[in-house]
């Protein structure tokens, strides 16, 4: 459902809301290797999240990458918005160009009455599940380095 680009966006969020404490910033090696996460991919993902101001970023030999907002302001949905787009919560499930999902004139497409209300559910949750509720549930943090 999710691209593995947005899963690692995800992934690199949480890990710098874990160990970020105090405005700390992250160099891009360290989440890199962390993470196990090519640099340069993870460089472009934290840059796109940063330009959004969902972090932020300084250059320099002390620079790196922190959070831009506190963690209970910052939903999924904002990081989905981000790397995938909403997508996912208004189109058709198969793929369907004449589905009403993407067309108003459109005709349902056959499990167009089933996925509407999980799609909804999915949308709920993205838009209610912060980085902050997902840290609390995090009950020994040093298992999540790898994430």
């Amino acid at each position: 459902m999710l691209s593995n680009t947005c899963k690692y966006a995800i992934r690199a969020v949480i890990y710098l809301a874990v160990n970020g404490a105090d405005n700390k910033k992250i160099g891009i090696k360290q989440i890199s290797k962390e993470l196990d996460i090519p640099t340069p991919f993870l460089g472009k993902i934290l840059q796109s999240l940063a330009k959004q101001k969902l972090l932020s970023s300084t250059k320099g030999p002390h620079g790196g990458f922190g959070l831009g907002k506190p963690t209970s302001e910052i939903a999924l949905i904002d990081i989905v918005e981000i790397i995938d787009g909403k997508d996912v919560f208004t189109n058709c499930l198969i793929g369907l160009q004449s589905c009403k999902s993407n067309h108003k004139e459109g005709h349902a497409c056959p499990v167009h009455d089933q996925y509407a209300g999980i799609r909804q559910q999915l949308f709920d949750f993205f838009s209610s599940e912060t980085i902050g509720l997902i840290i609390s549930k995090m009950k020994d943090k040093s298992d999540y380095i790898k994430l």
